[in-house]
């Protein structure tokens, strides 16, 4: 019988190693338009976003959005959006992804005070969807399905 590394990879899944942090996050690297970050893998989180503080750095355009974002805090924040942006993940790659663009600096406030490092943003459900991911919790592994040429 094959394992679950087998039979995903046979299946055309790509596997990504997670960091599991001090504050029990997993921790990811990814590419956004080519430039790589550090990110926190949410599956609670409808969306994936990006700091505020990085538009530049990820060479992100942005437009006004209407949305407000919401977590476990009390209160909304405000958003901007990024269209057409292109993701990779280990050898797992995404184009024309939409990206929600928050302030972090709680998020990241929030890390540093558990001695953890800062992340450049969120990887979500949205993500996590479109690559049919499944997470192996006990070995640290997220596989995620690239898609076949032509399909």
């Amino acid at each position: 019988m094959h394992d679950l590394k087998e039979f995903l990879l046979d299946k055309g899944y790509v596997r990504i190693k997670l960091k599991k942090t001090i504050t029990n996050h997993f921790e990811i690297n990814a590419r956004i338009n080519g430039i790589k970050g550090t990110f926190i893998l949410d599956t609670g989180a409808s969306k994936s976003c990006v700091g505020t503080d990085d538009i530049a750095f990820f060479n992100l355009e942005t437009k006004d959005s209407e949305h407000k974002a919401s977590g476990a805090g009390p209160s909304e924040i405000d958003t901007l959006i990024s269209t057409k942006n292109s993701i990779a993940i280990g050898k797992f790659k995404l184009k024309k992804i939409s990206l929600i663009l928050i302030d972090l600096s709680h998020i990241n406030k929030a890390l540093e005070n558990q001695e953890a490092g800062p992340v450049k943003g969120i990887i979500g459900a949205d993500i996590l969807h479109k690559g049919k991911a499944i997470i192996d919790y006990n070995k640290k592994y997220l596989y995620l399905l690239n898609k076949k040429k032509g399909s």
